[in-house]
């Protein structure tokens, strides 16, 4: 009967270390990734307009009206032609459809284009703490992200720990907290990381 062929142990050494890491991995999902945020819930993002909130409207054709508008307390906004509108609790594009259509009633218009940009959701807002150079509460931008907040609060302060920023989330009613090197970010060694309303982030300081 023939003798059963044996690995070298330099083979076995190998595949050991070869399972070992994949077991890691396994174990640990942001072994494989370089992103810090990893384990961080996705951003909701809700669009829809607020108290506050300020957007540009543009009527094709129309280069003499006001473009720039904010939501007043009441949660309508003064349209030229179309007087006021409640745009409260609408998204973007529900704005220019109303906008829209109102134009055509009154016969301003038979076809109009008409297109709706937010500038600073006022009413959705995001606050950082800890050592920035201005901080406080900050409006959330469409698309905005933690390296985009530090820029908005002023940029780090000389105390500043680059390499420990607290991102805190709520998200189904649980809160999630990480560490984030914002160093990695700027070395483009993880993607910046998109905020959503209500996070809170926390700069904290070099003890060294």
């Amino acid at each position: 009967m023939p003798t059963p062929l044996r690995p070298k142990s330099s083979q076995v050494r190998r595949f050991s270390r070869w399972l070992l890491a994949l077991t890691l991995v396994v174990l640990n999902p942001a072994c494989a990734s370089s992103n810090g945020a990893l384990n961080l819930p996705a951003p909701v993002q809700s669009t829809t307009l607020g108290v506050g909130d300020e957007f540009e409207l543009r009527i094709a054709g129309e280069e003499k009206l006001p473009t720039t508008y904010v939501v007043a307390p009441d949660g309508s906004v003064d349209f030229p032609f179309v007087n006021r509108l409640n745009v409260a609790g609408m998204e973007p594009q529900q704005v220019a459809a109303a906008v829209r259509t109102a134009l055509i009633d009154k016969e301003f218009y038979t076809n109009p284009s008409v297109s709706v940009l937010v500038k600073a959701y006022n009413s959705k807002r995001i606050e950082i703490i800890g050592e920035v150079k201005k901080p406080g509460s900050l409006p959330l931008e469409p698309g905005m992200t933690i390296f985009r907040a530090i820029s908005l609060s002023g940029g780090f302060a000389p105390m500043a720990d680059r390499t420990s920023v607290t991102l805190r989330r709520r998200s189904n009613g649980t809160v999630k907290i990480v560490k984030i090197d914002i160093t990695k970010i700027i070395d483009n060694k993880m993607e910046d990381v998109p905020l959503q309303a209500g996070d809170t982030i926390n700069v904290e300081q070099n003890i060294m």
